[in-house]
């Protein structure tokens, strides 16, 4: 079945003067002469994206654009016109983003993130900035603690808002946020909280002592990196803790007293040292009952 939006594997059917006829289940799709490459000869099969072009018409393309139906993807506001905006996603035709598909006002050439929809009725492909309302609310395939994908959507008084896995939306609290973060920035998150009310709570720390783990090992290479010393201890304030280590002060003092347990630092009132070489173990002290 044709997927308009998106790839497809197509077959020639015929070679004219302005190019190929791919044979399809909706009837033959052009690809202009200027996307064919030599040594295509009809029954070939090659993949091209499909869409329409400023007359509705299907029309295929090697070209690879930014994004395909169901991608969300920032993309630059190219043109205005009183039903809509232009953005360019890597084709010869703009895609719209109809006026009442948009969250703001659009101002070229400002980068939004969009999301390639399809629309069943007319055929076409388009764009929409209304983010969280086209996102999937159905969040059972998803567990707390999981390991997704996140694209940093806006940054807002409460939190980060970001999607997940190219599909959901969530927040990233910022009192639980430990790294500079700006939009369009693509980043690896954890499913922290899934509420009641279909709204997903998110985490850059991996939840339990993988993460006070990977918190130690973060602290040992800042200590290399500083020679060895650190005027940073569990009575330094959070804000410089964060500054330095890019986390929260109960991580600071969960991964510091995990080290020393180890033997890997010393502690003392004027910071923490790393004592002369020493390596934190490849196990988990923390899994430790003892």
């Amino acid at each position: 079945m044709l997927k308009i939006g998106k790839y497809n594997e197509l077959v020639v059917e015929s070679r004219v003067e302005f190019g190929l006829y791919l044979d399809s289940d909706q009837g033959r799709i052009l690809l202009p002469q200027k996307y064919v490459s030599n040594g295509l000869e009809v029954g070939d099969t090659l993949e091209v994206f499909v869409y329409t072009d400023s007359e509705d018409r299907l029309v295929a393309t090697t070209l690879k654009p930014k994004g395909v139906v169901g991608d969300f993807v920032f993309l630059e506001a190219k043109d205005i016109a009183s039903f809509g905006t232009f953005m360019d996603w890597g084709l010869e035709k703009d895609l719209l983003v109809p006026k009442s598909e948009q969250q703001d006002r659009m101002v070229p050439p400002k980068k939004y993130l969009v999301k390639i929809c399809f629309d069943e009725v007319t055929g076409r492909v388009f764009g929409t900035t209304k983010i969280s309302v086209n996102c999937d609310k159905n969040t059972r395939d998803l567990r707390a603690g999981q390991k997704v994908d996140l694209l940093i959507h806006s940054l807002t008084a409460l939190g980060i808002m970001a999607v997940v896995n190219n599909r959901y939306f969530g927040m990233l609290y910022k009192s639980e946020t430990y790294q500079d973060l700006s939009v369009g920035d693509r980043c690896t998150g954890y499913i922290m909280r899934l509420r009641e009310d279909k709204k997903i709570d998110l985490t850059l720390k991996e939840p339990g002592y993988s993460s006070v783990k990977g918190s130690g090992e973060t602290i040992v290479n800042i200590l290399n990196k500083a020679g060895g010393f650190i005027p940073c201890h569990d009575k330094s304030s959070p804000q410089e803790i964060k500054n330095i280590f890019s986390m929260s002060k109960k991580e600071f003092k969960r991964a510091v007293g995990g080290l020393f347990k180890e033997g890997v630092l010393e502690l003392n009132e004027n910071g923490i040292r790393l004592k002369q070489g020493k390596k934190p173990k490849k196990v988990n002290p923390w899994n430790s009952k003892s």
